[in-house]
């Protein structure tokens, strides 16, 4: 068997898209929302389970059904966001047509102190229980000068912490990523857009 090399364009496409929002007062009141929440603050977990070796966050867990709370109007403002960019994304390649029954499940608003981030190289599908997952979403909610970019082992770029800068790329092994270290505070909020037989978010 020989090798076949497929032609393939100048420009490299990485199928990672970013934009960012004219409203820094939604990053804001997100931080704000996760902050006066302290009760609802968990661990964050990876694919693994819980292991501060391999993300050291602290999470609050959003589901669909807290956006219908007036307590989270904040959340509700940034689906309105979320959902731009991601009509956006399918309209890019042409796929705006075709996706139209996809669901978001439950999500992530997070936090990694000084020194935390997810250290371990990670897809967002990874096995069966996320195997439905077909996008990751991410807003930086506050921009960091030291450190917390987002890495992509297979396109060798970095994405830095920008407040309002929210980014959409496939959850397949292709897209290999990690957090660097932070030496600031750092704030995201993070899920997946899945197919609609499983909503769980896991």
């Amino acid at each position: 068997m020989k090798k076949f090399e497929i032609e393939t364009s100048p420009k490299r496409q990485t199928f990672i898209e970013g934009w960012l929002a004219e409203d820094n007062e939604l990053c804001d009141n997100l931080i704000e929302l996760f902050e006066s929440n302290e009760s609802k603050h968990i661990i964050g977990e990876s694919y693994t389970g819980l292991n501060k070796e391999t993300k050291d966050s602290i999470d609050m867990v959003i589901n669909p059904i807290d956006i219908e709370n007036i307590d989270y109007k904040p959340v509700s403002n940034y689906m309105t966001h979320l959902n731009k960019c991601y009509w956006e994304y399918l309209k890019k390649y042409n796929m705006d047509n075709h996706l139209k029954d996809l669901h978001i499940g439950p999500f992530n608003i997070q936090k990694y102190n000084k020194g935390g981030h997810f250290k371990s190289w990670h897809s967002e599908r990874m096995n069966m229980e996320s195997s439905s997952r077909l996008f990751a979403w991410m807003t930086y909610l506050n921009t960091v000068n030291d450190g917390g970019e987002t890495e992509f082992y297979y396109f060798d770029i970095k994405v830095k912490p920008i407040k309002g800068l929210t980014i959409i790329w496939p959850s397949e092994w292709t897209h290999l990523h990690k957090g660097s270290i932070t030496n600031e505070i750092k704030y995201v909020i993070t899920g997946w857009i899945h197919f609609p037989d499983n909503l769980k978010g896991v």
